[in-house]
């Protein structure tokens, strides 16, 4: 894995016994697939580094879709197959309209706002960024991949979660 040289502590994963038995479920944008299905490759790898098999990936056409998607599969989802988190990829670039600014805002309340509703933890891996090189940057390049770290972000919350302590 690629660390980011402000995030050295993130992609050590100490968080105890994970739960190997895990679902996840990876959503992800059509818009900039090339991005995304990047950030989604690094964090598939992981996760299975970290023995995790059941990943569920799903697609949505753009980012101020992903809330509406999320809460739709946890609604349909029967009671014993409920996912343990869930990790929200899609890549908004900015342009020279203010749809940026929108899209960017409602994509993130509404990750925010399923954080705060949905009992399980719902990872922002949504880049907001100003150019295809800053996302190329951030898929490996010198800002690491935040494909992996989103993974490693889902086990810890994971974990967090399932501590009867927190």
């Amino acid at each position: 894995m690629t660390s980011s040289a402000t995030n050295d502590k993130l992609l050590q994963l100490d968080t105890g016994i994970l739960k190997k038995n895990a679902c996840i479920v990876l959503i992800k944008t059509e818009w900039n697939a090339a991005i995304v299905d990047e950030l989604e490759r690094g964090c598939v790898s992981t996760l299975q580094k970290y023995g995790i098999k059941k990943i569920v990936q799903l697609t949505v056409p753009g980012a101020f879709e992903i809330p509406f998607g999320i809460k739709t599969f946890w609604k349909n989802s029967g009671k014993k197959k409920k996912p343990d988190a869930f990790i929200a990829f899609g890549c908004v670039i900015k342009g020279d309209t203010p749809h940026f600014d929108y899209v960017c805002k409602a994509v993130t309340d509404g990750v925010t706002q399923l954080n705060l509703s949905l009992p399980v933890p719902v990872i922002f891996g949504v880049l907001t960024v100003n150019s295809e090189e800053q996302a190329r940057e951030r898929t490996g390049g010198k800002h690491g991949h935040k494909g992996e770290e989103a993974a490693v972000t889902a086990l810890k919350m994971i974990g967090f979660t399932n501590n009867k302590n927190a």
